[in-house]
C-alpha cells in the first residue's frame, strides 16, 4: 500500500498497518494475492510445477540424473539452502558425465519468470523461443516451481475457449 494509505488507515484508528515498499509489482513477483478481474486468471506461478528435482552444487551428476529420472523429470534446477536458483540443467546437460558436480554440468543464472506472468504471454514466449521449461522465482530468486510449456500452452488454451464460450454467450444474452 503506498505511505497516504497507510496514514490513512492510521487516522481512521488501525494500530496495525504496514506500508510495503517494494511496491505492487514485487508483491505479484512474489506470487502473493491479489484481488480483481485479473486475479483470476491463470498466471506463470498458479501452473509452474511445486515438484520440480532440485539439487545443489555439490551433487553428482549421475545421482541428479538418477533421481530426475526416477520421477519422470528431464530438468532439475540448481539451487542453494536457501532455494535460491543458481543454475539449470536440462535433458542435455542431465546426459553429461555421471562424475561431475551440478556446479560443472549447469547452464549457470538461467533466465527465469516470476509469478505474476499471465500464462498466455508465458506459453507464446516459451514456444516462440523453444523453451521446454523455465523456472520460475520470486524477485529474490527464490525457487517457486518449472513451468513447463506443455502444461503452459495447455493452460493457456483452456483460458481462451472458456472466454470464447463466454463471449459467445454474452453475445447470445445469457
Amino acid at each position: 500500500m503506498s505511505p497516504r494509505a497507510a496514514w490513512r488507515l492510521e487516522s481512521l484508528g488501525f494500530q496495525e498497518v504496514y506500508d510495503y515498499e517494494a511496491g505492487k509489482s514485487d508483491w505479484l513477483a512474489a506470487g502473493l494475492p491479489s484481488e480483481g478481474a485479473m486475479a483470476r486468471l491463470p498466471r506463470a506461478g498458479d501452473v509452474a510445477r511445486k515438484d520440480v528435482p532440485t539439487c545443489s552444487l555439490e551433487d553428482r551428476l549421475g545421482d541428479v540424473r538418477e533421481h530426475a529420472k526416477k520421477d519422470g523429470w528431464e530438468v532439475c534446477v540448481v539451487v542453494n539452502e536457501e532455494r535460491i536458483v543458481l543454475g539449470l540443467m536440462r535433458a542435455k546437460e542431465l546426459a553429461s558425465d555421471p562424475n561431475q558436480t551440478a556446479e560443472q554440468a549447469m547452464r549457470p543464472g538461467p533466465s527465469t519468470f516470476r509469478p505474476h506472468v499471465p500464462i498466455e504471454e508465458m506459453a507464446a514466449f516459451m514456444v516462440e523461443h523453444d523453451l521446454p521449461s523455465s523456472p520460475v522465482t520470486t524477485s529474490e530468486g527464490r525457487l517457486v516451481g518449472v513451468l513447463l510449456r506443455e502444461d503452459a500452452e495447455r493452460e493457456a488454451h483452456r483460458l481462451h475457449e472458456a472466454m470464447h464460450a463466454h463471449h459467445a454467450e454474452d453475445e447470445r444474452g445469457g
